[in-house]
């Protein structure tokens, strides 16, 4: 793509990964907005007009590049030959791989996220990668299943990438297998609440058991 010619909206999905480069040494700012731009050619000043909104709006174009990505590893074709609780795995997984080569940068965005300003923001973006997982795995949920799946899930991975960032073990060992436990957690609560919420018929009653104890059906 020509980025002369680019949209504000194309160009800052174009600068989004060379500033995530750049913030792991300069922060999310405008020095790291300014060397991505120089080294892609695009005027300084066009690209600090892309991000006006400064750092949040770098490390948002950031997570919906690592959202996309992680949508292009894990085609529909390819999420449908597997289990649910796989496909949950393996997209959170995806996220993580794509996110390992500037786990400095990640670092700091959770930082910047986290500042008193900026915590409305962040959960936004939290819930947004949960829902984009959670469509990805095949939930068409509309109704406050909708809301918890993505609430949970949601917690789930904010916890998990708090051990990404300081995990050393190969090949994120101890990332995945702590991602795994939650998982399994996350499934055995979704099994227990569709148990809790099947129609009354068929879930025990306690007062329908003593009634059956006095008048026996004949």
């Amino acid at each position: 793509m020509d980025l002369a010619d680019a949209t504000l909206d194309e160009l800052r999905a174009a600068l989004a990964p060379t500033v995530a480069e750049n913030a792991a040494f300069d922060g999310w700012n405008f020095k790291a907005l300014d060397a991505s731009a120089d080294a892609m050619g695009v005027d300084r000043d066009v690209a600090r007009l892309a991000f006006s909104e400064g750092a949040v709006a770098m490390i948002d174009t950031w997570f919906a590049h690592i959202d996309a990505g992680m949508l292009e590893r894990l085609t529909p074709e390819k999420l449908v030959a597997m289990k649910i609780r796989e496909r949950v795995a393996a997209l959170v997984e995806a996220r993580l791989e794509l996110l390992a080569p500037n786990r400095e940068s990640l670092r700091r965005a959770l930082a910047t996220l986290a500042l008193p300003q900026n915590v409305a923001k962040g959960a936004r973006l939290g819930w947004r990668s949960a829902d984009t997982m959670w469509r990805a795995a095949g939930d068409t949920a509309t109704d406050y299943n909708h809301y918890t799946k993505r609430a949970i899930l949601g917690a789930v991975y904010a916890a998990t990438m708090t051990v990404f960032l300081d995990d050393e073990s190969e090949d994120y060992a101890d990332t995945r297998a702590f991602l795994s436990r939650r998982i399994d957690g996350i499934m055995r609560f979704e099994k227990a609440k569709a148990q809790w919420l099947r129609p009354a018929e068929h879930r025990f009653s306690l007062s329908r058991f003593i009634g059956r104890l006095r008048y026996p059906a004949v």
